[in-house]
């Protein structure tokens, strides 16, 4: 059994717009796995998003997604990590959002692969593991 999986809300994205190779990986991970994990992060960017262009047949699609799969939630543990990434890329002048370090946080605390397809982005951060499922 590999590595459970924490998706980046791109790669989410990709996935209900039918993105080829990350529908593909994820009924490949799917086989594996009893449930695909999120974050709150990811949950609150999806449908806010969802909710500023009123697209109400993909907000029920999303949120069915969502009773059938497992968000993760900000812990102590998860903020503290993504705040010492905050304060170390920053003391190099290359910082990243606020969410991104989130995302990263909960998934280094959970043990878990980041996939992502901003491999850039996350790969500043030492110590996470990431995969793009949607090359």
């Amino acid at each position: 059994m590999s590595d459970l999986v924490l998706l980046d809300t791109d790669i989410l994205s990709m996935f209900f717009r039918g993105h080829p190779s990350v529908v593909s990986r994820m009924e490949e991970y799917t086989k594996d796995h009893e449930k695909i994990y999120l974050s709150i992060i990811t949950y609150y960017e999806i449908l806010s998003g969802l909710r500023h262009i009123e697209a109400t047949r993909q907000i029920e699609q999303f949120l069915e997604f969502c009773l059938f799969n497992e968000i993760l939630p900000i812990t102590l543990e998860s903020a503290s990590i993504a705040a010492k990434h905050y304060a170390n890329l920053r003391k190099l002048g290359t910082p990243l959002a606020d969410m991104d370090l989130l995302i990263a946080g909960i998934a280094i605390e959970n043990n878990m692969t980041l996939i992502t397809h901003n491999m850039k982005h996350f790969s500043r951060i030492p110590g996470i593991k990431v995969q793009d499922w949607g090359e």
